[in-house]
C-alpha cells in the first residue's frame, strides 16, 4: 500500500472511530427536544385535528418504525412512504405520476406563491425548472458565498455592540441574517435590510394565517372550503399582497438600473424572459415575481431555521460546540471564511447537516397520484396523497442509530453517506431543491464566521419546544445571551 492510500485509510478509520466514540457517550445525555407521539389508541380524526395545530403531532410511536402506512379520511386516501425504496419510487422512478403537491400544499401556497417552482407540476414546472436552474449554477457559488460572508460579519460586527446581560432572540437574528442574504442574492444591492425584513414580517404573518392542513382538502371534499373562516382567508391574501408589492417595487427599480450593481438572480430570470418572449416558454413579468418568492422563502425561512436549530445544539452539547470551534480556529485563526474555507471545515459542515437531520427545515413532503400505481402491498388509486416526512426518516429506528440524539459524526467524509432516499433535507429526485448547495454553504459560513467570534447559550428558565406549520422552527423563539471569545489564531501559513 503506498502512502497516499495508507492516508485515506487511516482517515476513514479515524472519522469512523469518531463516530462510534460519540454514539458511545450521547448514551448518557438525554436527547434534544422532540415531539411526543401520540397516543396509539387515538383514532385518525383525533390525530388530524392535532396536525392542524402541529403537523408533526399526528405520529404515533410505531410510526418511526414502519415502512409504509395507508389511511382513508372519508374521500381522501392517503400512503405514508417511510422507507428509503418508497420514498425512491415516489420521487425518482415514477416521478411523472406523482409530479403534483398534494391540494392541501397548492391551497397553502398558492395566494402567495402562484404557479411558482414550488406548487406548478406538469410541462409548466418542467420549463420554469430549465428557465431557473442556470441562476443557481455551482459557478456563481463563490460570488454569492461574499455576500455570505459579508452579511454575517456585519452580524458579527452588531452583536459585538450589544450588552451582553441582554438577550437575544436568535431565531429572529437569523431570520434578519439570512433575508439580508437572500436579499443581495436575488436582487443585488436593489434591496434595502427594511425590504427585506418586510418580506420576512410578510411570510411570518402570511403562515401565521394560512390553512396549511385545511380539513376540507384532507376529507377530499374541497368544496367545502367555501365554509371556511372568510377572515382567515382575507389575512392570508392580505399577508400574500404586501409580500407581492415589496417583490414588485423592488424588480421595477432593478429593471431601471439594469446593466448596473453586482449580479444577481433577477438578472439570470429577467434574461429567461428576455429569451422566453421568442420561444414562447412561460418566464413573463409575473413569473418572474413568483420566482424570486420561492427564491427567497426557500432561501430565507428554510436556512434562518436550521441556523436556529445549530445554535440550540451547540448550546446543548457544549463539547461539539468546543470541537466546532477548535476546528474554526485552526483553519481560520480569527479571519473572515470564503468560499475556499468550506472544504476546510468538515466538522461544520456536519454540524449543520446533522442539525437538518434532527429539524428539518420542511419536515413534511407530499404528492398527489395522477394515476394507478402499487407501493410495497399498498395500492394507490388515481388521487390518493402520498406522504413523506423528513422528520420520520431521519429518526426512523431501523435506519439511524441513537436517532434522537445530535451525532454530527454522522456525517464526517469518511464515514459513509446515509442514502439518499433516507436523508432528505432538500427533498429528492427531479423536484429537489435548486439551491441545495447555495444552503449548505451559507449555513457553514454563517457559523463559521459567527461561532469564531461568539458563544451563545440559551436562556436557562426557557424551555425549548417545536412548532411545525408549513416548516419547523422553535416555538416563540430562541432567547440567548452572546458570550463573545477570541479565536485562538493557530492557522497554517
Amino acid at each position: 500500500m503506498d502512502s497516499s492510500n495508507a492516508e485515506v485509510t487511516a482517515k476513514q478509520s479515524d472519522d469512523n472511530q469518531r463516530l462510534a466514540d460519540a454514539l458511545k457517550r450521547v448514551q448518557c445525555l438525554e436527547p434534544p427536544v422532540k415531539v411526543k407521539p401520540v397516543a396509539e389508541n387515538k383514532g385518525i380524526m383525533h390525530r388530524m385535528r392535532r396536525a392542524q395545530h402541529d403537523l408533526l403531532s399526528v405520529w404515533r410511536e410505531k410510526d418511526y418504525s414502519i415502512r409504509t402506512s395507508r389511511m382513508k379520511l372519508l374521500n381522501q386516501d392517503y400512503v405514508l412512504c417511510n422507507s428509503p425504496d418508497t420514498v425512491r419510487r415516489v420521487f425518482l422512478e415514477q416521478h411523472d405520476n406523482y409530479d403534483r403537491k398534494s391540494p392541501q400544499m397548492r391551497r397553502a401556497l398558492t395566494p402567495l406563491l402562484d404557479d411558482g417552482l414550488f406548487v406548478s407540476d406538469g410541462d409548466l414546472w418542467r420549463q420554469r425548472r430549465r428557465q431557473c436552474a442556470p441562476s443557481l449554477t455551482n459557478a456563481l457559488l463563490p460570488g454569492f458565498c461574499t455576500i455570505m460572508t459579508a452579511s454575517a460579519d456585519e452580524t458579527a460586527k452588531r452583536w459585538a455592540e450589544h450588552p451582553q446581560d441582554a438577550p437575544i432572540d436568535m431565531l429572529t437574528e437569523m431570520a434578519h441574517l439570512t433575508a439580508r442574504i437572500i436579499g443581495r442574492t436575488i436582487f443585488g444591492d436593489d434591496t434595502t435590510d427594511e425590504e427585506a425584513e418586510q418580506v420576512v414580517a410578510g411570510f411570518t404573518e402570511y403562515q401565521h394565517h394560512s390553512e396549511h392542513l385545511d380539513m376540507a382538502n384532507m376529507l377530499g371534499l374541497p368544496f367545502l372550503s367555501l365554509l371556511g373562516n372568510p377572515l382567515r382567508r382575507a389575512r392570508t391574501r392580505y399577508s400574500a399582497k404586501q409580500v407581492h408589492e415589496i417583490i414588485d417595487r423592488i424588480i421595477d427599480r432593478h429593471t431601471q438600473r439594469s446593466g448596473q450593481g453586482q449580479h444577481s438572480l433577477v438578472d439570470s430570470f429577467m434574461a429567461s424572459m428576455k429569451d422566453s418572449e421568442d420561444s414562447g416558454c412561460p418566464m413573463g413579468r409575473k413569473a418572474v415575481r413568483n420566482e424570486a418568492i420561492v427564491m427567497f422563502m426557500a432561501g430565507h425561512e428554510t436556512t434562518a431555521n436550521a441556523l436556529a436549530w445549530c445554535w440550540y445544539l451547540l448550546d446543548y452539547d457544549r463539547e461539539v460546540m468546543a470541537l466546532l470551534q477548535q476546528e474554526l480556529d485552526n483553519v481560520l485563526g480569527g479571519r473572515t471564511p470564503c468560499y475556499e474555507d468550506v472544504a476546510k471545515l468538515p466538522y461544520t459542515m456536519a454540524v449543520f447537516e446533522e442539525a437538518m437531520r434532527l429539524y428539518p427545515p420542511v419536515p413534511m413532503l407530499s404528492r398527489q397520484a395522477r394515476g394507478a400505481d402499487q407501493i410495497r402491498n399498498r395500492e394507490v388509486r388515481p388521487g390518493t396523497v402520498l406522504l413523506v416526512s423528513p422528520w420520520l426518516m431521519h429518526r426512523h429506528r431501523k435506519l439511524w442509530e441513537a436517532p434522537n440524539h445530535f451525532v454530527p459524526e454522522r456525517f464526517l467524509p469518511k464515514v459513509p453517506r446515509p442514502d439518499k432516499f433516507t436523508y432528505l433535507p432538500f427533498s429528492v429526485g427531479p423536484r429537489v431543491c435548486l439551491g441545495k448547495r447555495f444552503g449548505l454553504y451559507e449555513g457553514v459560513l454563517c457559523l463559521a464566521t459567527l461561532a469564531q467570534h461568539f458563544t451563545p447559550t440559551l436562556l436557562p428558565d426557557h424551555q425549548v419546544t417545536i412548532e411545525c406549520r408549513l416548516t419547523l422552527r422553535p416555538q416563540g423563539g430562541l432567547p440567548m445571551k452572546l458570550q463573545p471569545r477570541k479565536p485562538n489564531d493557530k492557522t497554517c501559513h
